[in-house]
């Protein structure tokens, strides 16, 4: 297989190593060296992302933007074969190669309050230099993906079908969804506001999308399939949900989640940093909103696939995506209670 695609790029097989590389849990990875290049090789998930082409056509558009606009910006775009091709496809799926950025490291987990607002800044940068493209422009990679009136209507379905002892199991988690439906109301005014506006966004903002210098300074984000029109409530919203908490979304000592407010603050600044005379000042009164926003539709995603048997994320134990859905309610719960006061931190 990997005899056959080195070759289109015009690397040797012979002389060329491929080895995995990453713990991502949708494309699979591989890191390619060939004599003192290194590449990163990436088979594209089709059963996520059902058109992958449509990922390419995106990357070629925000790339060839880019180029025109802001020249100086490090946009991590794949590699295009002798042919000219930025994504191949064979019998055994859809590839793509990508430039290894040779002093860069990515971090799986977030300890420092300075990589949390570099994190943050390097998001708000990316969609500060793309506010001036038509973001409509660009297909919809995952339809639907943080359609949070959506996940509430599968999460209802899901109630309605559910057995009765999956049922009751939920039961204290289906009455905190059902009681916080305010969450979807105002995710509705959102929608029919014309003062918040489609940009280009992210949708993925985990630490490990950002990429660091040695000198923990951020250099570019990365993993831009998910690139696509949205609110900024979204790229927002995650860094809220991934990083407010030591304790990650497996955890289930819910007594160890806890909001590091703190790190609220330098998501605040480092993505207002970028972002504040872009944003307008209906979408800035969202800023605190955007935590509830993800955190809340998180838990309606696990919640609703335990009441489905764990037909979507599988489950690695009985109960596991009830204690996910448990996990991200506390969560939920930590950050209703400092609302008002992360609202103060937020303006000054």
């Amino acid at each position: 297989m990997f005899e056959n695609i080195l070759s289109l790029y015009g690397l040797d097989p012979k002389t060329t190593s491929i080895q995995s590389f990453g713990d991502g849990l949708i494309n699979h990875t591989w890191m390619v060296i060939a004599g003192d290049k290194r590449y990163i090789l990436q088979k594209v998930n089709s059963e996520v992302f059902k058109k992958p082409s449509d990922i390419d056509e995106n990357l070629s558009l925000l790339k060839k933007y880019l180029s025109s606009t802001h020249p100086e910006y490090l946009f991590v775009s794949p590699v295009n074969t002798a042919d000219g091709a930025s994504l191949i496809s064979n019998e055994s799926g859809y590839f793509r190669l990508f430039p290894f950025i040779e002093g860069s490291m990515s971090l799986n987990t977030l300890t420092r309050i300075d990589e949390a607002y570099e994190a943050a800044r390097q998001f708000g940068m990316f969609s500060k230099i793309l506010a001036d493209f038509d973001a409509e422009q660009l297909n919809i990679t995952i339809p639907n993906f943080h359609n949070l009136i959506l996940r509430y209507d599968q999460f209802t379905e899901a109630c309605n079908q559910a057995g009765a002892e999956r049922l009751e199991k939920a039961a204290d988690c289906i009455n905190f969804v059902s009681d916080h439906q305010n969450i979807v109301n105002t995710y509705r005014q959102i929608l029919n506001n014309t003062a918040i506006p489609l940009r280009v966004i992210h949708h993925d903002t985990k630490i490990s999308n950002v990429l660091f210098d040695a000198y923990n300074k951020g250099v570019c984000v990365i993993d831009l399939d998910t690139v696509m029109p949205g609110y900024f409530i979204s790229d927002v919203g995650d860094m809220m949900r991934t990083y407010l908490s030591e304790a990650g979304e497996e955890e289930t000592d819910f007594s160890k989640i806890r909001i590091r407010k703190d790190f609220f603050k330098a998501i605040y600044d480092g993505y207002m940093s970028e972002m504040k005379e872009v944003l307008t000042s209906v979408e800035s009164e969202y800023f605190t909103y955007s935590g509830k926003f993800i955190i809340y539709m998180q838990a309606i995603r696990f919640l609703a696939d335990f009441l489905q048997n764990d037909t979507y994320y599988g489950a690695k134990y009985e109960d596991h995506n009830l204690n996910r859905a448990k996990n991200q309610i506390a969560l939920l719960k930590e950050y209703i209670k400092l609302e008002q006061e992360l609202k103060m931190d937020s303006l000054f």
